[in-house]
This record gives structure tokens, sequence and C-alpha cells, in this order.
């Protein structure tokens, strides 16, 4: 779902957080902004996806979304970032002051 969707459009960074941990959601993002302060906050929500290319069309993207998912899926349910690109993903654990 886009955050247009829901109403967050034109939402904070802050309020996108705290709409994904109420709701249980990832946040997929080509913004490290996100990563920063949900570290800064030191919790174990909501889960990040960065991808880390940009203009993927949404084939590749969507390609790439599920194979995050397929390897990452575990560490995305209990809480981590992933930086990813089509050639790999790395996985941090939240909390990261953990």
């Amino acid at each position: 779902m886009h955050t247009g969707e829901v109403g967050l459009a034109s939402a904070s960074d802050s309020e996108i957080i705290e709409h994904a941990r109420r709701d249980g959601w990832v946040i997929v993002t080509l913004d490290a902004d996100f990563h920063a302060q949900i570290a800064l906050e030191d919790v174990a929500s909501p889960s990040v996806i960065r991808i880390r290319e940009e203009g993927l069309r949404a084939e590749a993207l969507v390609q790439l979304l599920l194979k995050v998912i397929q390897s990452c899926g575990d560490d995305l349910a209990k809480g981590a970032f992933v930086s990813a690109t089509r050639e790999h993903a790395r996985v941090r654990t939240l909390p990261i002051g953990k």
C-alpha cells in the first residue's frame, strides 16, 4: 500500500514511522532518513527496506522486493533494516544499539 492510499502522502517521516509501527507495516524507501531516525530512537520497529538503486521500473522493483522478502522475511518480521540492491541485501537487526 502506498502512503497516499492511507492519507500519508504529505505526512512527516515521524508520522509514517508511527503509522507503520502501529499497524505492523514495513517501510520501503529510497531515503536513508528512516534508518537514521529509527536507529536514534533505539527501537525494534518498524522494519525498513531501503532500495539503494534509483530509477528502477515497476517490474524490477517488484522483483527486488520479492527477493528481499523471501531472503529476509524472518528478519523483517522481528525488526530489521535491509539495504538492498539487485545484487545483494544487507540486514541489521533492530534495535541497532543492542
